[in-house]
């Protein structure tokens, strides 16, 4: 592999090799004096808009993403069985009915909080961990390793996952709080990981976020769920496997790149997301295209070209969210993106993906994976029932049926 290492510094001459057009976009302000009750109206207030609870699948996962979200991954005590498991998860199940309801949460001090659900949703995963724990064969296992990750304990692993995603920090807030207070008994916290993307009536419903490197993030996603995402058979019908990456960015040695440079690296335009052999950003990009000195116009590591997966229905769902943790010391910043990627085999969509990345993205001279976890994200319930009943009770003698979804 010494032969396909990529460094910034050969990513400088990008522009003498490869030359692509750029867009000037604009942002429509208010007036200078006009008032608050000229300003035009962006959207109607979404506070008391929800999101179903109960279904076949979990919210939180094809929903449409929401403004703000939390991961927070809990390591089960020691001595916590089945039993205990199912008493928790019946206990969490319904605190996310109540608030993705509007309601507070059994117990809950603050009920004010609750009444603005905000498309609150609560999605649910069990770690490999908390199988074992359970006495039941895993349905996932963690990743392999991949050269280019160097993964931290504090934003790894965990036996049971809440993503707690809404439009609204406050109600995000207080979700994490019930969950949390009502596991306390079963659980501890091992990490809590907060992302955001553009705010709710920002941007058109639909349209592809940006990460923080200002790229359109999440343009290939799989046209249809059944076969790329929701696992069709066994304890986890209708459920999927979430791997959640934590992804740092090197922002500040990114913004010595030059835009041509950037381009090339990701084998799209920044403007809008079109293919360098493109128009618009969905049209299928074009690898066997060179440039009038023969290079490849989308080239051979660009980071579309090693993402690419031709059969939709082996494409992951990705879902990303941004995280910023501040400034260091010297003022460099800690941010990065939350990559979650839904599918429903790991080892078939996910890690072959992951491997092509390793071995030679451009890319990963600006960004290293420092956290990494795996979750098996059980089917929706109904009214009556609660998540994880098909893999804890229904499913407990024979989860290992569905040992090849992850």
């Amino acid at each position: 592999m010494a032969e396909r290492r990529i460094t910034r510094r050969g990513l400088f001459a990008a522009g003498a090799v490869t030359a692509v057009g750029t867009a000037a976009g604009a942002v429509a302000g208010i007036a200078a004096g006009a008032s608050p009750e000229d300003a035009p109206t962006v959207g109607r207030p979404g506070g008391t808009e929800t999101e179903p609870f109960h279904g076949v699948h979990q919210a939180g996962v094809a929903t449409a993403p929401q403004a703000h979200a939390v991961f927070v991954a809990f390591d089960l005590k020691p001595g916590v069985g089945r039993e205990p498991i199912v008493r928790l998860m019946r206990l969490l199940t319904d605190d996310a009915r109540r608030l993705a309801e509007g309601r507070g949460a059994l117990a809950d001090t603050e009920p004010e909080l609750a009444v603005s659900p905000a498309r609150l949703t609560v999605t649910f995963g069990f770690g490999p961990g908390l199988f074992e724990a359970a006495g039941v064969d895993p349905p996932v296992r963690q990743l392999p390793a991949f050269e280019t990750d160097k993964l931290a304990d504090r934003w790894s692993g965990g036996d049971l996952l809440a993503q707690i995603c809404a439009d609204d920090p406050i109600t995000v807030a207080h979700a994490l709080r019930m969950l949390v207070k009502d596991a306390r008994a079963f659980a501890t916290v091992r990490w809590t990981q907060r992302g955001f993307r553009r705010g709710a009536h920002v941007q058109p419903a639909g349209a592809t976020q940006r990460n923080l490197m200002g790229q359109l993030d999440g343009t290939v996603n799989p046209a249809g769920l059944d076969r790329a995402v929701w696992v069709g058979q066994g304890p986890l019908r209708g459920g999927t496997t979430l791997v959640l990456r934590r992804i740092r960015m090197d922002l500040e040695s990114w913004d010595e790149l030059d835009r041509t440079g950037r381009e090339f690296t990701i084998g799209r335009r920044l403007s809008d997301g079109a293919p360098l052999t493109g128009a618009a950003e969905h049209d299928e990009p074009d690898f066997d295209r060179v440039n009038k000195l023969g290079f490849p116009v989308i080239a051979e590591y660009a980071h579309i070209r090693r993402a690419r997966v031709a059969d939709p229905g082996a494409r992951i769902l990705r879902r990303p969210y941004n995280y910023d943790d501040g400034l260091a010391g010297d003022g460099t910043p800690d941010s990065g993106l939350l990559f979650a990627s839904y599918q429903a085999d790991v080892d078939k969509q996910f890690v072959p993906v992951q491997r092509r990345l390793a071995e030679g993205d451009l890319l990963n001279a600006w960004i290293t994976a420092i956290g990494s976890a795996v979750f098996a994200i059980p089917p929706g319930c109904g009214p009556a029932g609660w998540i994880g009943e098909t893999l804890l009770v229904d499913g407990a003698g024979g989860a290992a049926q569905n040992r090849g979804h992850g």
